[in-house]
């Protein structure tokens, strides 16, 4: 096909919702500079904070006051219903009812303690030696079950930790390791970003935070419900003379345990409610300077090369300091939540006592019994006043929840979105072949780039397309790949299994320069003889002797090193289709005369789609398609014949200039 036709607008322009539907997407807004990229999209029920990763400043997003309880329930359903299915799920259940099973035989136990407490202050006060020195004993039997039961229960409990990070790190890097899915959540905006956190450290937190505060609010549940008897039966006949007339109020001490925690819960409710708000924004600011600080790291090189450091260090200096304004708010808070929580505890000594006291001075109370209220009423109060002790841990595991649900609800959202849009259908060839069917492909701002493209390639074709940067070839490429969904129309792709996609930088993963040559297979998929042959023929001799040395290859190798390492890989796998953008770019005319030759030689038949601006490449291509604006603001991809090689137009050029001589 000698001509295909694209329309590209002249300017952004809205599309219709039912073009594209991309821009359901995005909130739509031009994006020059990075046309591959959308704007960042806020999250309906879960926002956080994020940089301006391009710029590098720091912006501060709106954060909500707090997480509804409706929201904070469904993102622990959503995470907890997907780590408890299948086989994987058991060893969770099975550690948590272990879990269960010890805190009910330590609640018996505790309540056996406070029964020998009344016992062995009785024996105190009468100066009964026989039963003081009894008591003694069954107090080490006591002490010894008590013992076996909270070793037990911190081994559960550390197992489950570990347990529960494990599974719900798996879930997330299963989300996040799907075809395509890591560079599409990239697009989605802030639910999508920092991934590396999500991970590592929101996960340790939410696994760790969930143990800790699931266990202790079920013990303290378990202690409240068996105290509470304890409680009520100590104080049920309790009665007060007031002006002459006896008052008897049944569970009188129950009733000062309830009203002491309820006092203290919504005051510390009241007092320490942002803290919710300002954990998720000051891990948000963590998460940015940490990343300022790897890019830095990254790019040290270009960073040196153009005597940026001092820009570097101011730009830094703005993510340290939102870091430092972000845990200068916390700390305040927790500061005023202290106010509460300690006046609280301290309180909490004496207010059985005294609450107790009338009893006691009246008679109707001995030692032992009243010793027996005081413990009671500590083990109740401590049930009951465990959301003031705990709620600065519980606002960091809130925020956790936050950040790890929205992620994993992002995934969902986008599948969602892809699906509920009007996007490219990408289906196999029936013979093999690529070809474009009425294809429209939308960028980031709405605007239609390309715009009702037919065309088709068949096998052994080699085809250039050229043009203007930003002019959508790359998007095409990331379209065909899979990567792009957003647009409309039928790609019809040969077998992904013999396609094969050369960026600008190749990808090098950690460890051997093996692995990275062979790269996406296994190392030992490829005999030693058979790499070995790859690298010379790539120019990359010199490196055979350490093919099994491990170092940071993305970082020792230059770029021009690294494209030979992808055209090693061609050699390796053999694909029968191969797409190149800019794979290049970094190599001098021989090298990339030598690299483009294997497509003469050891990969002849093998189907070139490719992308570049170098001189010299229309020589190595059947056809060459340039990207060109029309008046009318359309795109037109012509077809030129291929350029004789460069010694021919050489040739050519020295009889002109003997001509004129």
């Amino acid at each position: 096909m000698d001509e295909l036709r694209i329309n590209r607008q002249s300017g952004p322009q809205q599309t219709p919702p039912a073009s594209t539907g991309v821009e359901r997407e995005a909130h739509l807004g031009p994006s020059h500079s990075d046309p591959g990229r959308f704007a960042d999209v806020a999250e309906e029920s879960h926002p956080s904070p994020s940089a301006d990763r391009s710029s590098g400043k720091a912006e501060r997003a709106d954060m909500p006051d707090r997480p509804r309880a409706s929201h904070v329930a469904a993102d622990l359903a959503l995470l907890f219903r997907e780590m408890a299915q299948g086989r994987k799920g058991w060893p969770l259940l099975r550690l948590g009812l272990a879990i269960v099973a010890v805190l009910v035989a330590n609640m018996f136990a505790q309540v056996r303690l406070n029964e020998w407490n009344g016992a062995f202050f009785d024996a105190i006060e009468k100066k009964a030696t026989d039963a003081f020195l009894w008591q003694l004993v069954v107090f080490a039997g006591i002490i010894g079950i008590l013992l076996v039961l909270v070793v037990t229960e911190t081994w559960l409990r550390e197992r489950f930790k570990i347990r529960l990070r494990e599974r719900l790190t798996h879930i997330l890097l299963d989300v996040w390791f799907k075809p395509n899915r890591a560079y599409q959540l990239g697009l989605l905006g802030q639910a999508g970003m920092q991934p590396d956190q999500r991970m590592q450290e929101d996960c340790r937190l939410f696994s760790e935070l969930t143990t800790e505060l699931g266990v202790g609010m079920l013990n303290s549940l378990l202690l409240l419900v068996s105290f509470i008897g304890v409680l009520w039966s100590l104080s049920a006949d309790a009665s007060f003379v007031v002006q002459g007339r006896e008052i008897v109020i049944p569970g009188y001490m129950v009733w000062v345990a309830i009203g002491y925690a309820g006092l203290g819960s919504g005051l510390t409710w009241l007092v320490g409610r942002p803290l919710i708000r300002l954990n998720t924004e000051r891990y948000a600011r963590e998460a940015e300077l940490r990343f300022a600080l790897v890019r830095v790291n990254e790019s040290a090189e270009s960073v040196a090369l153009y005597c940026g450091e001092a820009d570097e260090r101011r730009m830094v200096e703005t993510f340290l300091q939102a870091v430092v304004r972000a845990t200068r708010r916390l700390s305040g808070a927790l500061a005023r939540l202290t106010w509460i929580t300690s006046s609280y505890g301290w309180l909490a000594m004496v207010v059985p006592i005294v609450a107790a006291a009338p009893g006691y001075l009246s008679g109707s109370l001995s030692f032992g019994g009243l010793m027996m209220v005081v413990g009671a009423f500590s083990q109740v109060q401590s049930a009951l006043r465990y959301f003031v002790d705990n709620f600065p841990k519980i606002a960091d595991w809130r925020s956790a929840v936050l950040r790890v649900a929205s992620f994993r609800r992002a995934a969902g959202d986008l599948d969602h979105l892809v699906a509920e849009c009007q996007k490219i259908e990408i289906v196999p060839h029936p013979q093999g072949w690529l070809s474009f069917e009425k294809v429209s492909i939308a960028m980031n701002d709405g605007s239609v780039i390309i715009e009702d493209a037919t065309a088709e390639v068949r096998p052994g074709e080699r085809i250039l397309i050229m043009g203007a940067s930003g002019s959508g070839k790359s998007t095409l490429f990331r379209a065909i790949a899979g990567l792009w969904p957003w647009g409309s129309g039928t790609i019809r792709t040969p077998p992904m299994d013999q396609v094969m996609f050369l960026p600008q930088r190749p990808y090098l993963p950690l460890g051997s320069l093996r692995s990275a040559v062979c790269y996406p297979a296994f190392p030992d998929e490829f005999d030693d003889e058979t790499v070995k042959g790859a690298l010379e023929r790539c120019g990359l001799a010199d490196f055979i002797g350490a093919l099994d040395r491990e170092e940071r290859w993305d970082k020792s190798l230059s770029l021009g090193q690294q494209q030979r390492i992808a055209f090693a890989r061609i050699l390796l796998h053999r694909p029968r289709w191969v797409f190149m953008d800019e794979a290049t770019s970094a190599l001098d005319d021989e090298s990339q005369d030598a690299m483009l030759s294997l497509f003469a030689e050891e990969l002849q038949g093998t189907s070139v789609l490719s992308i570049g601006h170098r001189p010299g490449l229309e020589a190595f291509h059947s056809r060459t398609l340039h990207i060109r604006k029309t008046e009318e603001g359309a795109v037109r991809l012509t077809a030129r014949p291929p350029e004789p090689p460069r010694w021919l137009r050489s040739l050519s050029t020295l009889r002109r200039q003997r001509a004129r001589a």
